[in-house]
């Protein structure tokens, strides 16, 4: 409606229609990176309740580690669901898989795979938690600078999108009439506008890939 062209129409018809998508992508690498922030400290606590707890189940120390409150959004919800679902009696890898999901990130994998191995097997993670704890420590200097890179990448990739608006904006100030009439009423102008909004979603793009390789 708004080009009038064959070619708007094939453009913006997968553009629009993949951009709701895109958004939630968006949120949740959002999500995934906050869980990685605040997973160590919840990681720590249930490491001090299991030497704590020499020799106890898991389980309860699953269930003392939540109840001491220290364990913070987001990650809080997942380790409430998973005690939850253990003591409902579900299966514990499927429990553990929607655990690794809602979390989304290497780091709850190792959990996920060290707290089945104590819970099958019985034997003593003390030193794979403090071994994982170590590990994650060494990670903080390297999350700063992910964080770091997120920003700059989402800069970038929204940056376009605010230029082409303060462009458009400025002639439309400036000279209204000989705006409306290049940028809706001529061809070329409408063509102009078509092929800045691709390259602004490009760019959307661009930075949801290089944030999806970031995680």
């Amino acid at each position: 409606f708004l080009f009038q062209s064959v070619k708007g129409v094939l453009i913006l018809t997968p553009l629009f229609s993949s951009l709701p998508y895109l958004l939630l992508r968006l949120r949740l690498l959002s999500k995934q990176f906050k869980t990685r922030l605040e997973f160590l400290p919840a990681v720590e606590v249930f490491y001090q309740q299991y030497l704590m707890h020499e020799g106890g189940n898991i389980r309860t120390v699953l269930g003392a580690s939540i109840a001491e409150g220290r364990i913070q959004y987001p990650v809080k919800p997942a380790f409430e669901r998973l005690s939850r679902n253990l003591a409902a009696g579900r299966d514990l890898d499927e429990a553990l898989a929607v655990f690794q999901m809602e979390l989304g990130h290497v780091w709850a994998d190792y959990f996920a795979n060290m707290f089945r191995i104590g819970m099958v097997e019985g034997v003593d993670i003390s030193r794979s938690l403090k071994d994982l704890i170590g590990d994650m420590r060494r990670a903080q200097l390297f999350d700063q600078k992910a964080r770091n890179r997120l920003l700059e990448i989402r800069i970038a990739s929204f940056s376009p999108a605010g230029f082409l608006l303060l462009f458009v904006g400025i002639n439309m100030q400036l000279n209204p009439h000989n705006s409306y009439r290049y940028y809706y009423l001529d061809p070329e102008g409408r063509s102009l506008l078509l092929n800045a909004i691709v390259l602004v979603f490009l760019s959307l793009l661009m930075g949801i890939y290089l944030s999806m390789r970031r995680m």
